[in-house]
């Protein structure tokens, strides 16, 4: 038997490492993910995302990424599947929805392209949805059973939903409508500067939401996450809520531990050594 890098939340063995790819608007971000420590092994790589961001665009860039970390000492071997993060709705591989990227990628099978264009088993989940689960499993939601809600403030509002350590996937609760408006229009980052928002009066915004979904899910713990979480001092000790609030631990990083512990999540072989 291989090496194991120790069990996911749940008892699940994972192999030592695994290459996480994190699609963005901007920048395809890359990095071999050591999965017993939740961090990555020496730099991550990033190139350009291609514009237009067509689905076979970004296969290739994909393609070239996985490359030049593939030869990387501590890289996995090619038996292990890929993890990749999309923005958009992720439902059985396909995406549903496009965020930032070329509308051509609705119903795209995502899983099934990336796959032929790279040779080797590829699980592609929501971008929110890898961070949740990066941060669940080594950041600052470790330990907490039940209800833990992600939320990451940027462009728009993601989310991801976890109980008791498992995803339930595409939550989109920055499209939850509150006091008539998409909640992202409000409450995101972006908001925040478009609207011209001091941090008293942004967080005016933020109560409104939180509580709100506070209302509809009682969760044991927020995360926050997002660019806008380094600056959690200005806003988090603003808000008023029954759940605790924190800021997200792993940051920039999130999204290419959380698309590698998918991967390794599906892996169903025995692990093996990496090089």
């Amino acid at each position: 038997m291989g090496k194991n890098s120790g069990k996911a939340k749940g008892g699940r063995n994972l192999p030592a490492t695994v290459i996480g790819i994190d699609i963005g608007g901007t920048g395809i971000k890359g990095g071999i993910v050591d999965l017993a420590a939740g961090a990555i092994v020496g730099e991550r790589f990033r190139v350009e995302t291609p514009q237009p961001a067509t689905p076979e665009a970004v296969a290739f860039v994909v393609a070239d990424i996985v490359a030049e970390l593939s030869v990387r000492e501590g890289a996995p071997p090619a038996a292990l599947p890929i993890g990749v993060t999309f923005p958009a709705i992720i439902q059985h591989g396909v995406a549903r929805s496009a965020a930032n990227v070329d509308e051509s990628w609705i119903d795209t099978d995502v899983d099934a392209l990336f796959t032929k264009v790279l040779g080797r088993d590829v699980h592609v989940i929501n971008d929110a949805d890898a961070a949740g689960l990066a941060e669940v499993q080594y950041g600052a939601g470790k330990g907490v059973n039940g209800t833990v809600l992600v939320i990451t403030l940027g462009t728009g509002i993601g989310s991801a939903f976890i109980f008791d350590g498992k995803l339930v996937p595409n939550a989109e609760l920055g499209h939850l409508e509150i006091d008539g408006h998409d909640a992202e229009t409000q409450a995101s980052a972006v908001a925040r500067e478009r609207l011209g928002l001091g941090w008293d009066e942004y967080s005016v915004k933020l109560q409104r939401y939180f509580s709100h979904v506070e209302f509809l899910f009682s969760p044991e713990l927020f995360i926050v996450g997002g660019g806008i979480s380094k600056r959690s001092k200005d806003f988090l000790p603003k808000l008023s809520l029954r759940t605790p609030i924190i800021p997200a631990e792993l940051r920039n990083h999130a999204g290419i531990v959380g698309a590698a512990l998918q991967a390794a999540l599906h892996f169903k072989s025995e692990p093996v050594e990496a090089k």
